[in-house]
């Protein structure tokens, strides 16, 4: 049997129950109505019925008693003395992740605390179900990278569900637009971005191409930060010279568009790169087409990440404090859940960014 979105009917009831139970609508140890009323309330067979059950008892939301009925796990209940912390990124094993992950545990293990890592693959369906999966677990509280930031929340109801049971959770590298009152720890990408463009705009660069992640906030403030470089240097900003991307495609869309823009002509001598995994690719593609860095085309990253200076040309980017984000970030997290007042807290909650300059930028003779 398959609902009107598609779905088959067991998988929604399914669903809609989880919903109920992490949103704290049925309650640990709370009873569910019997197997007959949920046939009448849903109109479906006993056998659907027992299927979306099954699936909700296997994973550890609901236990049966024989005689007696099924009832909401008892693992649903926050008791938020466990000390141990959620953390859910985007990415675990590389780029600028374990140094921001060991960060967060040197804070939180000094403090007695254990992390519990998920990691979304910048997935907004990953991140629910990681949600979900610490939502029912005993947890004092969570640290999180939105998934696709620029987005709008797709899990606000899990969130709220996090509200409800009083669990304190911080966000870094980004926030949700309608959870932008929540604490978070965020790097100034406007700021970092401008510096970098003004630095190319002070060698004399004239043709910048940017190339910017679309669905993520650092993308959307990175471009901001290299739009008003230019109007501040007296160019044009000019949206062929933008190349925009999103996560599904980043591993071969910036290389490529850069590709194209060089067969068709298309006058530079600088690329902005989102950040320093796509400015060593477009590095790499550059010398393949004989195009020389920085002799022919300055390029820049962002993050000061090890790639920065293990690419082919060591990179001008911008650093980006790991370590200090992700000890930051439990440092905030400590405090929410000692309700340490906002205006007693001790935290900065926005990194300024400092501009790295090494060999991928040359000057240019040209006056602005």
């Amino acid at each position: 049997m398959v609902n009107e979105k598609g779905k088959m009917k067991y998988f929604s009831i399914m669903e809609e129950l989880k919903a109920k139970i992490v949103k704290g609508d049925i309650k640990p140890g709370e009873k569910l109505p019997s197997e007959n009323e949920l046939v009448t309330r849903y109109q479906v067979s006993r056998h659907t019925i027992r299927k979306a059950l099954s699936i909700l008892q296997n994973e550890g939301y609901l236990y049966s008693e024989h005689g007696k009925g099924t009832f909401c796990s008892e693992r649903m209940r926050h008791q938020k003395n466990s000390k141990n912390i959620g953390v859910i990124t985007t990415y675990i094993s590389d780029y600028i992740f374990p140094r921001l992950i060991q960060g967060i545990d040197s804070v939180m293990t000094e403090n007695g605390y254990s992390i519990m890592l998920k990691n979304t693959g910048n997935s907004r369906d990953k991140e629910a179900r990681d949600l979900e999966e610490f939502l029912s677990k005993d947890i004092d509280g969570l640290i999180i990278e939105p998934s696709k930031s620029q987005l709008a929340c797709k899990n606000i109801h899990l969130y709220e569900a996090l509200d409800q049971y009083q669990i304190p959770y911080v966000f870094i590298q980004g926030i949700y637009t309608e959870l932008k009152d929540r604490p978070c720890i965020l790097l100034d990408d406007c700021q970092g971005e401008y510096l970098l463009t003004k630095y190319l705009l002070e060698l004399g660069h004239k043709h910048i191409l940017g190339v910017f992640k679309a669905d993520d906030r650092q993308g959307i403030q990175r471009h901001k930060g290299y739009v008003k470089a230019l109007q501040e240097g007296g160019l044009a900003y000019d949206p062929e010279m933008v190349i925009w991307f999103h996560t599904e495609d980043r591993r071969t869309k910036p290389v490529l568009e850069v590709e194209e823009k060089i067969r068709q002509g298309v006058p530079l001598d600088a690329i902005a790169c989102y950040n320093d995994q796509i400015a060593a690719e477009v590095i790499k593609k550059l010398q393949s087409l004989n195009i020389r860095v920085p002799e022919d085309v300055s390029v820049t990253g962002y993050d000061n990440s090890y790639m920065a200076e293990n690419s082919i040309v060591n990179m001008t980017t911008i650093a980006h404090p790991q370590e200090q984000l992700g000890a930051m970030a439990a440092e905030l997290l400590l405090e929410q859940i000692r309700h340490v007042p906002r205006e007693e807290s001790r935290v900065e909650r926005l990194i300024q960014p400092e501009l790295i300059v090494r060999e991928s930028c040359m000057r240019r003779n040209v006056r602005i």
